[in-house]
């Protein structure tokens, strides 16, 4: 059987394009990541320490991101940014864990500083009726200036995976939730066939976006970086 080819996704310093495996390479060499770090590291200030996240959805890897976090930001904060670029919906509770889903949980309270370490891996779990479940592994740290006035820099992402429209094999851009719910179908549609899809129990189909939430509860985006 053929091997399923990895998500691709951008750095977001200089757009060059990696597969998922490869952009934590990439990042380290990345000349114009580099001479962000540089400029900060030339201003005044205590250093600090500063955590590589790759942050990806538990059921494939589809979709991740690598972030920068600072070690003295709370995992609340953490949990704040993966709702806004990924998760939230209806306001439901999460938690973070150590070995597993039913492993350990941690409080959100604590600084990163506090829990992190090179080759850690947590567990976040939000809304645990229909349970969106995210790995957060330690890549890396550096100790130095953050790049950014935010406690987390977005470093890299993944690309939306790409859908074939159910009706014609053109590029998607909308799900039908009908079809998701009643048939088990993942019913997605480009822009012809989303106007002409029978389908209305539901409401409209809605827009794709580039999240591991996508059919899941009430989710419909944004999808966007909160900063």
């Amino acid at each position: 059987m053929p091997r399923r080819p990895q998500s691709r996704g951008c750095c977001a310093y200089c757009g060059q394009e990696a597969a998922r495996s490869g952009m934590s390479k990439h990042l380290a060499a990345c000349s114009q990541r580099r001479a962000i770090i540089d400029a900060a590291n030339g201003k005044k200030g205590v250093p600090q320490t500063l955590f590589h996240l790759r942050v990806q959805d538990s059921q494939g890897g589809d979709f991740w991101l690598d972030l920068e976090m600072r070690g003295n930001a709370t995992l609340a904060t953490l949990d704040d940014y993966l709702r806004a670029i990924w998760l939230e919906c209806c306001d439901h509770l999460s938690q973070f864990s150590m070995g597993g889903r039913y492993g350990e949980e941690i409080s959100q309270d604590l600084k990163a500083k506090a829990v992190f370490s090179v080759g850690e891996s947590l567990l976040h779990l939000y809304d645990f009726g229909t349970t969106s479940e995210t790995l957060i592994k330690v890549v890396g740290v550096r100790e130095g200036q953050p790049t950014t006035t935010h406690p987390i820099a977005l470093m890299a992402r993944n690309r939306r995976p790409e859908a074939l429209c159910i009706k014609c094999g053109k590029p998607a851009a909308w799900l039908c939730n009908e079809c998701l719910i009643e048939e088990g179908i993942w019913g997605v549609l480009c822009d012809q066939h989303a106007k002409t899809h029978p389908h209305h129990d539901y409401g409209e189909p809605i827009r794709l976006f580039n999240s591991p939430r996508m059919g899941m509860c009430g989710y419909a985006g944004p999808a966007e970086p909160p900063y």
